[in-house]
Parts: structure tokens; C-alpha cells; sequence
């Protein structure tokens, strides 16, 4: 079944690696981004005549309400994503990551589909000894966090909307991120050769960016039988505290200088374990390794220059 699909900030972090999937899946797919870190990433997939490209802002209501009118699937991905850029710009956040979710959701059709990617971040500072399931209570602790949540309920109280807690995503994309945080300590390796880590044994859930990717494909077709829930989507074996990955990281590079600092702390605090078995059951799975990301890393930051992706 081909869908004409809508996907704002397409050419995102995610976006430019998710609209190739669905491209490749063979649906037709609408990209609204205002491109304000001036990225050209999708013109490798120009050519497709099944790609539509629109500058614009999912803020901008009439512009919105028209093209979200025309297609059949809604993936809103625009977003100020992580908690500094949020707090930099706290209206903005709230505008984007909240306001704008509402605006769309409210004028698509019950009979069009919308799959909403937040972030597993809303379990917030659980002991990290208890795996966090869909039905665990969502305590945000940042901006950031609280925008997501507060976009997920907006969402999953309108019929036809499947939602995904997204683990810490990692791996390359044509619009790189180096805050997320496997690509950082794999980019602190190669470039710094050491890192100075607080907090060593908080822990998160991971997940690659293409295995996101084929879980929103997963989601188009089997929406009958996901509809109506959240999903935490994560790699099930990479629960793993910033040591351990730390140390993940080390086999690979080796002279990579740890610093576990018992003095000062992270300004993010997440600590949580998450069970990812609701999607299991859904019948997919992340299959893409920790050391999978981390040569596929390591071979992209030949071609990356120091700070050349921030953002933060």
C-alpha cells in the first residue's frame, strides 16, 4: 500500500535518513522545513519524482492546514530537540514541540494516520534498576521532556495516532548531530582522545537512527493493530550506563582516555532502564548494534570536522 505521506522537518537529523526509507518503501512523501541550520541534505534524493520539498514553518497555520489536507500519513518531527536548545529559547520550544503538534493533529481527518516520534527522556530520573514500560508515569525534568509529553497526550487522545518513545538515537545522518550521546563520546574518541564523564552509572536505552527509520515503515503497515498506543522504541540489549558505553566505545578506539569525575555533575539527569517489549509484540525489533554504530561512526568522522554539527 503506497501512502502520500507529510513529514515536517524532513530535513532533519532524522528526517533526511526516514524520508529515503519511505521513498524507498515506495510511498510518496511531502517535506515541510524551514532549513534553519541552512542544510541541504536531501538533494541526493531530488531525483525522485515521488519527493515533494516545501520551505516553510509547521508553526505557520495556513500553510499547514493546507498540505496536511492532501496526504494520507502525518509525521510531525519538527521539533527544537534536547534540553539546551530548549532552554535557550523556551517560547520557541513550547511553540514548536507543543503548539504546532496540536494545530496539526486537530486539523487532520480521523482517517488519516499520524505517527509521532517523542522520547523515552519523559520517564525522567527513575533508579535506573527498573525497567520503565509504556504504563510507567511520565515525569519530565526538563523543557524539553515536558513539550514531548505534553504532545504525546495531545496526540494519543485523537483516534488513528500511533506514538514512539524513542530511545538516545545514534548513527550517521546527512544532518549530523554530535550532542547525541554515542555519537559524542565516539567523536570525543577521534578527536580529543578523552572525555570527562559525571554521573558514570545513569543509564538510557539506544537505538539507531535507520532501525527508527524502519520502525515508522513497521508502524504504516501495521497501523491497524498499533493504533491508539505509545510504544517504547529502543535496542533491547543496550541499556547501558555512560561508563559502560564509555567502555563500549574504548574497545573500538582503544588510547580513548576516560575520566569518571566524582566531583561536579550533569546538568541532564536522566537515569532510567526501558522495556521495549510492547514493540516486540508489535512484531518489530531494532536489529542494528552498539558496534555496529560505532564503526559505521568512526568511519564517518574521517569526513567530519571538529564541531562542525553542533547542536546545542
Amino acid at each position: 500500500m503506497s501512502d502520500k505521506i507529510l513529514v515536517t522537518g524532513g530535513a532533519g537529523y532524522l528526517g533526511s535518513i526516514l524520508c529515503e526509507r519511505l521513498l524507498a518503501a515506495g510511498h510518496r512523501v511531502t517535506v515541510v522545513d524551514s532549513f534553519m541550520f541552512g542544510q541541504a541534505t536531501l538533494l541526493h534524493l531530488c531525483a525522485n519524482p515521488a519527493l515533494e520539498i516545501i520551505r516553510g514553518d509547521a508553526r505557520d497555520t495556513a500553510l499547514m492546514r493546507k498540505v496536511v489536507a492532501d496526504h494520507d500519513v502525518i509525521i510531525p518531527l519538527a521539533a527544537l530537540v534536547g534540553a539546551p536548545l530548549c532552554d535557550r529559547d523556551p517560547h520557541a520550544a513550547t511553540a514548536v514541540n507543543f503548539e504546532a503538534i496540536r494545530e496539526i493533529n486537530r486539523m487532520r481527518s480521523a482517517h488519516q494516520l499520524i505517527v509521532y516520534p517523542t522520547t523515552n527522556s519523559g520517564y525522567g530520573t527513575k533508579s535506573g534498576a527498573q525497567h520503565c514500560t509504556e504504563e510507567t508515569p511520565l515525569e519530565p525534568i526538563s523543557l524539553y521532556g515536558r513539550t514531548k509529553v505534553d504532545a504525546e497526550h495531545e496526540v494519543l487522545s485523537s483516534p488513528n495516532a500511533i506514538t514512539l518513545r524513542l530511545a538516545t538515537v545514534f548513527g550517521l545522518s546527512p544532518r549530523m548531530r554530535l550532542d547525541l550521546l554515542v555519537n559524542h563520546f565516539v567523536h570525543a574518541a577521534v578527536t580529543d582522545g578523552y572525555i570527562v564523564i559525571f554521573e558514570k552509572d545513569f543509564k538510557r536505552n539506544y537505538i539507531h537512527i535507520r532501525d527508527v527509520a524502519d520502525c515508522f515503515v513497521h508502524c504504516l503497515e501495521h497501523r491497524s493493530a498499533m493504533v491508539g498506543r505509545p510504544y517504547n522504541a529502543g535496542l533491547d540489549d543496550a541499556n547501558l550506563s555512560k561508563e559502560e558505553l564509555a567502555l563500549k566505545v574504548k574497545e573500538h578506539v582503544p588510547n580513548f582516555y576516560l575520566h569518571f569525575s566524582e566531583v561536579g555533575s550533569d546538568p541532564d539527569k536522566r537515569n532510567y532502564i526501558v522495556s521495549n517489549q510492547r514493540l516486540r509484540e508489535a512484531g518489530f525489533q531494532a536489529r542494528r548494534s552498539l558496534d555496529d554504530g560505532i564503526r559505521e561512526l568512526l568511519k564517518g568522522y574521517k569526513m567530519i570536522r571538529k564541531n562542525q554539527y553542533g547542536n546545542v
